[in-house]
């Protein structure tokens, strides 16, 4: 049996133990988002998909470009490659023919103030120091486990029970009293407590409400599974590409724009860059070869195989929406301007799609979750109806769904217009 003579020492462990425990179950605030400088910015949404720093891609490696080429030739070239090689300047068609007579996609939008933001960073891009992963990515510590914070309470309780019969048996022997065990404590403690009929009451009413809690969360549990990885027919990572590469989630799942599903992107789109990238960052050659395999291409020549019997990729299905439920992504991408994220977690540092968990929407930044504050991730009728009841109607420049807009702005004057005002919960609207 633990005994402690000195009240203050006792005073002050338990102290102690409050404050350890304060710091282990306090979440840490989520890291604020730094800046990036807008050359960073505009680099990454108009050049990613076709360059990258450091080595050649579908486009030339812009290591030192800056100092190869004068400002004037890169914001003429940028502006309107095609423009430019009409004009005659040799440097320019010398670039045209290297690359296959491959046209640069033409940058009209970028203002002078962007061309010389870009300038800037091109002078002294970031190195990024290259990682070698696992085909199935790395395990991230996403914190500690509910159970191990459940079992740190009950030890940190349990030894405060310790504590206090130890300071109680302990002013016992100073009364020349009998002292008790933790044991004997607990026991009359608990026989005092139950002698009580509302006690009682209250004991057998928080059993039945513990027991209907877990019944409720077992049935809410069938046909829900989530973390479903199924061993693809390519190791194809979202994070090297749409992660390392940023490369946007509707350039490879462009039906998600106007369709009722998001579409499992076709060969002819992986061989947009894989036609010149013939290597990967974690793989080599391994995986891409499967590509060329199935559509015939040869990388040795960069020529398609004539006369080859393409073979389709038989990628395996991840995501399974009942039959009795409707879901559109081009209402939610398009109309309601949502992010990918927001239902399927940061995609850009998973290996495989798979339903996001609690922990990895918490971790996507407020712009992206538009502050909406999910209580689960599971895609479950429940997370719609959440979103629907707290996500505002975008009114700003969406013509589709303008006469009703107009009406809902006389309606709901001055409130806050949700999904749900606008019959986001009827049954009759996901439902058959």
């Amino acid at each position: 049996m633990i005994r402690i003579n000195n009240f203050k020492s006792c005073i002050l462990l338990i102290a102690v133990l409050f404050t350890f425990s304060f710091q282990v179950f306090a979440q840490p605030d989520s890291a604020q988002a730094f800046a990036q400088p807008d050359g960073a910015e505009i680099f990454k949404a108009n050049c990613t998909s076709c360059h990258i720093i450091g080595k050649r891609s579908i486009g030339p490696d812009l290591t030192g470009v800056t100092k190869k080429r004068t400002a004037d030739w890169l914001k003429k070239w940028i502006k309107s490659s095609s423009d430019f090689i009409a004009s005659g300047d040799a440097d320019a068609i010398a670039i045209f023919e290297e690359y296959n007579k491959s046209v640069m996609n033409s940058f009209y939008h970028l203002s002078d103030e962007d061309m010389e933001a870009l300038l800037v960073y091109l002078e002294n891009p970031p190195v990024e120091e290259v990682k070698v992963a696992a085909v199935t990515g790395a395990t991230k510590d996403e914190g500690m486990q509910s159970s191990t914070k459940m079992m740190l309470v009950a030890l940190v309780l349990l030894t405060l029970v310790f504590l206090l019969t130890s300071i109680k048996n302990s002013l016992k022997e100073s009364l020349g009293q009998e002292t008790e065990t933790v044991s004997q404590t607990v026991i009359t403690q608990t026989k005092t407590f139950l002698a009580n009929n509302i006690n009682k009451l209250f004991v057998g009413l928080f059993v039945m409400i513990v027991v209907l809690k877990f019944v409720f969360d077992t049935l809410m549990g069938i046909g829900v599974t989530t973390s479903y990885q199924p061993e693809q027919p390519i190791a194809f990572s979202h994070k090297i590409h749409a992660g390392d590469n940023s490369i946007d989630c509707n350039y490879c799942h462009s039906s998600a724009r106007s369709s009722k599903t998001s579409g499992i992107p076709s060969a002819n789109v992986c061989m947009n860059c894989h036609a010149n990238i013939t290597s990967g960052t974690t793989t080599g050659t391994t995986e891409i070869q499967k590509i060329y395999d199935a559509i015939g291409y040869d990388p040795d020549t960069r020529t398609y195989i004539e006369g080859y019997v393409q073979k389709p990729i038989e990628w395996i299905k991840v995501h399974n929406l009942p039959d009795l439920a409707y879901f559109n992504h081009s209402q939610h991408v398009t109309v309601g301007g949502l992010e990918c994220q927001q239902c399927h977690g940061n995609m850009e540092e998973k290996t495989v799609g798979q339903v996001a968990t609690m922990q990895e929407l918490n971790n996507i930044s407020s712009n992206k979750k538009d502050s909406i504050e999910f209580d689960h991730a599971t895609l479950t009728m429940g997370f719609c109806i959440d979103c629907h009841r707290q996500s505002e109607v975008k009114m700003d420049e969406n013509d589709y769904y303008t006469s009703m807009h107009q009406k809902m702005k006389v309606k709901y004057a001055g409130q806050k217009i949700t999904v749900e005002k606008m019959g986001g919960l009827e049954c009759g609207k996901c439902h058959y």
